[in-house]
């Protein structure tokens, strides 16, 4: 038998270094090993960092002291994918904090982030860069540059990536790009719309919401609500309606819908197909609150356009309105109330309303709720203008009372409207006495002192509208509302000093009053109004004629003349004409003057 050789061990060349298994145990040292050239050094610290970061913010503010960021920007171009991969992860992670947020714009990220999109790169890697992307698109500057850099395509393809993830972080990019007017066209233009429609049927409830958070945003938009429809995707937001299941999403389905309701080309495509009628019997079963408002809300916009109230009132729009009048919810009567006021454009919905809803409208002028009476007072200012029928249902509805306080309201808008309601009951003469039986001359001295100019108008006109009664123009008199009357004609809006001159030319009526607002400088602000042709109306003309001939007395002072037409009577004095800019005196201020050897003062008393 042969020897048998015993085989000796080789020993490994001597420059052949002995795998080392690098236990760290602080972020600083797993820091300072992104600086490594091998390959294995970098995937692992890359992925203690990223597990690190993800446990809280305060561990993202250490790396972000630690100067990580800096190292792991160079690491997103490393030609080591399972490198490139665990540095995106960390970014990704990171991005979550405002101060990383700040940094990582300086480093101009996205330019790194957005070649990682590409379609041959990992799903790990598409997903940590739309979630670092996501978090860095609430910022303006950063939608810019996505924009500028051609993150949109990319971003669209994703919606289609079989990782829901990927999906949820890509649509939510997209919902904070499209903010911005720019991105919405440029979306339309790269075909947003199908991919978007597709999301509407994932599993996951979150990525169906984004989906229609984003077409909420971009149907604000014509061209893209005309796409919308072309893509059946008026089917895709009814089916959802149609589905109790989806109910957590009715509240945003509903607003893309109501952004269609404002386009006429849309809005017939919905009805031709039924689907409007379906949207109104959804719509009337609903008990939820955002989901009514939002309708309302939607209606409101809608009625806008002359051939969409058309539509909506063969749709019978107007009866599932009057039924959120009785809902419990405040925001729900304001958006309704708001809604029948844009419907009144409609003649033949104006008319409904009238007939059937002015009794709600007058009970809501009692609520708690200041917008609530506003958005009422308003609706009833739009029914009453130019209908003599809907003026004597808000009498008969007891209206005139709620009317008299809701002046006392503390929104202008209600108090505006309030007095232009009472001011179209005016024109009928039950109404009118018994508005005078409440004191409105006296109501009315309040607004007119107010500093907006819509209740400044609404007051003055008020006062014209009224003030033909010789005993309310003594209410105003007494209540001291001439003096702000007066102090209207130096506005310097036209429609309030154009509705004093009106005032002032009614409440000139009689002696008493046209001498009181003598005495308030009325005359010498109407002359100066006269002298400016761009002032001057011809209520101020005829206003300053209207003073002079029930004040004689001044008239003779200042024109040294009167018409034919003018007959003195008992209290006529002449004291000399006065120069243009004196005060004129009233006889009991002459009386207390001493003697002047100056012409005498003829006082005329008959008796």
């Amino acid at each position: 038998m042969g020897k048998k050789v015993k085989k000796e061990a080789e020993s490994p060349p001597k420059d052949v270094f002995d795998p080392l298994l690098i236990e760290s145990k602080t972020p600083a040292t797993a820091v300072l090993m992104l600086s490594s050239p091998e390959n294995e050094v970098l995937a692992k610290a890359c992925d203690a960092l990223y597990k690190f970061a993800s446990k809280d913010d305060e561990n993202k503010l250490t790396l972000l002291g630690l100067g990580a960021l800096e190292h792991l920007y160079k690491l997103l171009s490393h030609e080591d994918p399972i490198v490139r991969r665990n540095a995106v992860m960390v970014f990704g992670v990171m991005a979550s904090n405002h101060d990383v947020k700040k940094l990582l714009r300086e480093l101009d990220v996205t330019n790194s982030l957005i070649p990682q999109l590409a379609p041959e790169e990992d799903v790990v890697i598409h997903e940590f860069a739309t979630l670092c992307l996501a978090h860095m698109a609430v910022e303006y500057t950063t939608k810019v540059k996505i924009f500028e850099q051609g993150g949109l395509e990319p971003l669209i393809r994703l919606l289609g990536s079989p990782d829901p993830d990927v999906k949820k972080n890509s649509v939510e990019c997209i919902y904070l790009l499209v903010q911005d007017f720019q991105n919405r066209a440029a979306v339309r233009e790269l075909n947003v719309i199908p991919p978007l429609l597709g999301l509407l049927e994932s599993e996951y409830p979150v990525i169906q919401l984004l989906a229609l958070q984003t077409l909420e945003v971009i149907t604000k938009d014509k061209e893209t609500r005309i796409i919308l429809g072309e893509n059946k995707g008026l089917d895709f937001l009814l089916n959802i309606l149609e589905n109790n299941e989806l109910s957590d999403l009715h509240v945003e389905t509903l607003a893309v819908l109501g952004n269609c309701l404002e386009d006429v080309h849309t809005l017939q495509l919905i009805q031709v197909t039924g689907g409007l009628t379906k949207l109104l019997s959804f719509l009337e079963v609903s008990a939820v609150p955002d989901i009514q408002k939002n309708a309302a809300k939607a209606i409101t916009k809608a009625a806008y356009y002359a051939e969409i109230r058309k539509i909506l009132h063969w749709e019978e729009v107007e009866k599932f309105l009057l039924s959120l009048l009785e809902t419990n919810n405040d925001g729900v009567k304001v958006a309704a109330s708001q809604a029948i006021s844009a419907m009144c454009e409609n003649i033949d919905s104006k008319s409904i309303f009238g007939l059937q809803g002015i009794p709600q409208l007058v009970q809501l002028l009692s609520s708690d709720n200041e917008e609530v009476k506003e958005a009422a007072v308003t609706a009833l200012t739009n029914l009453t203008t130019a209908s003599p029928k809907s003026t004597s249902i808000v009498a008969e509805a007891e209206g005139i009372e709620p009317l008299m306080n809701t002046l006392n309201a503390q929104r202008d808008g209600a108090v505006a409207n309030a007095i232009a309601v009472l001011t179209n009951l005016s024109l009928q003469e039950p109404s009118r006495v018994s508005i005078q039986s409440h004191g409105i001359m006296s109501a009315l001295a309040g607004p007119l002192r107010s500093t907006n100019s819509q209740v400044q108008s609404k007051a003055a006109f008020a006062v014209a509208a009224f003030g033909c009664d010789a005993d309310a123009r003594t209410e105003l008199r007494n209540a001291g509302g001439l003096g702000p009357l007066v102090g209207l004609l130096h506005s310097k809006n036209e429609e309030v000093r154009r509705n004093a001159c009106w005032a002032i030319m009614v409440c000139a009526s009689d002696e008493l009053t046209a001498v009181e607002l003598c005495s308030q400088g009325a005359l010498d602000i109407l002359e100066e109004i006269n002298l400016s042709t761009k002032r001057k109306n011809k209520f101020s003309e005829a206003a300053l004629e209207k003073l002079l001939d029930n004040n004689l007395s001044h008239k003779y002072s200042r024109m040294g003349y009167l018409s034919s037409s003018n007959i003195i009577t008992n209290g006529f004095y002449d004291c000399g004409q006065i120069k243009h800019g004196k005060k004129f005196l009233s006889l009991e201020e002459l009386s207390k003057q001493e003697l002047t050897d100056r012409r005498a003062i003829i006082f005329i008393n008959a008796q």
